[in-house]
């Protein structure tokens, strides 16, 4: 499959969706450019920023002066946990028109005091300090809510709002469309060979390698053979782990070291702080036989050819199904080939 030259579809077992690809159109020589982006060095702290400890936030809220990381309630989140008794969705009383009330809670997590420094510039006991808080958050919230959306965006062509590191995690009682999709999509692939999806997918990937970006005891980052977005990888875990709440310390200090070796590897393509969407699929909590189900984490980041060119998903894409010219194999062929040390470092190493 990795050397078709012709265009070709491919289907996301996870969601059902296809993509087109057409590799005739980038398979060429890379051409991929490092040509100097704007560079905005940031400090270390900000003292207009508001996720800087000791800073004031919205409605006169005030950071403690923390020293690793830092979670609070979300001051402008898109769900809030009490629903007013009057709310009514169904006043239509057609098919057509159908709605329901949605609560939940929204919190951020500030991966580090140092506004300018992203995962990739942490160390791996500070990206574990990272991963325990999502798995603090993740058990107590699972308690409460069926599903739990852990989430960073990274960088302001992703929508970012802030510079300083920080992800989100969102939970409420409904299913979101994408934890829907996968979990159907899991449970009939297991009813129909009696595997887990994703275990069996790992396990393929395993056998060609051609795909895989970089792996150790308990985790592997492929780019997927479905990939719709230049650079896009999933990261799975090796062991049976249905929901984040499972993950175990040999497991969280390896998961660690992974993400901050992608990162890195992300960051060295084109030498810059690489942006993307990363967000975590959980298995939900709602009390169900969920052994068809593996934790696994999507990276979606939009750059394709340098630091300033990025993919759009637009026209076709918006109104048929995804595109793709580089493929899931070149892509990940160019991630294993950049180095594991940050390119900021390799800068000061050659000064």
């Amino acid at each position: 499959m990795n050397n078709l030259e012709f265009t070709h579809r491919r289907k996301n077992p996870l969601t059902g969706d296809w993509v087109l690809v057409s590799p005739h159109r980038n398979n060429r020589p890379w051409l991929g450019a490092t040509e100097d982006a704007p560079v905005i060095e940031l400090p270390k702290y900000d003292e207009s920023c508001p996720l800087c400890p000791g800073n004031e936030r919205a409605e006169n809220k005030e950071n403690p002066d923390y020293k690793h990381t830092h979670v609070f309630v979300n001051d402008f989140g898109a769900l809030t946990e009490e629903t007013p008794e009057s709310a009514q969705m169904n006043d239509e009383q057609h098919p057509l028109f159908e709605a329901n009330v949605a609560h939940g809670e929204c919190r951020v997590v500030c991966f580090s005091p140092d506004h300018n420094k992203s995962l990739p510039q942490l160390t791996v006991d500070e990206i574990k300090a990272v991963v325990d808080t999502w798995q603090s958050n993740y058990v107590e919230l699972a308690n409460k809510y069926t599903c739990v959306s852990i989430f960073e965006n990274k960088g302001a062509v992703m929508g970012c709002s802030q510079p300083h590191p920080h992800g989100q995690i969102w939970a409420h009682e409904h299913l979101s469309t994408e934890i829907e999709q996968e979990n159907q999509q899991q449970l009939d692939y297991q009813n129909k060979y009696g595997k887990s999806l994703l275990a069996d997918y790992v396990e393929h990937e395993s056998t060609k390698a051609d795909r895989i970006v970089t792996e150790n005891e308990h985790w592997i980052v492929v780019v997927p053979f479905w990939a719709a977005w230049p650079f896009e990888t999933l990261l799975i875990a090796k062991d049976n782990i249905e929901h984040f709440g499972q993950l175990n310390d040999l497991q969280k200090n390896s998961l660690a070291q992974i993400l901050q070796e992608l990162t890195i590897r992300y960051d060295n393509v084109f030498n810059c702080s690489f942006p993307y969407s990363m967000g975590w699929h959980s298995a939900p909590e709602n009390g169900a036989d969920n052994s068809h189900w593996r934790l696994h984490a999507h990276f979606y980041p939009p750059l394709l050819r340098s630091s300033t060119v990025k993919k759009f998903m637009v026209g076709y894409e918006m109104l048929a199904e995804s595109q793709r010219d580089l493929t899931a194999e070149t892509a990940a062929k160019i991630l294993r080939s950049v180095s594991t040390t940050h390119y900021k470092k390799e800068l000061i190493n050659d000064k």
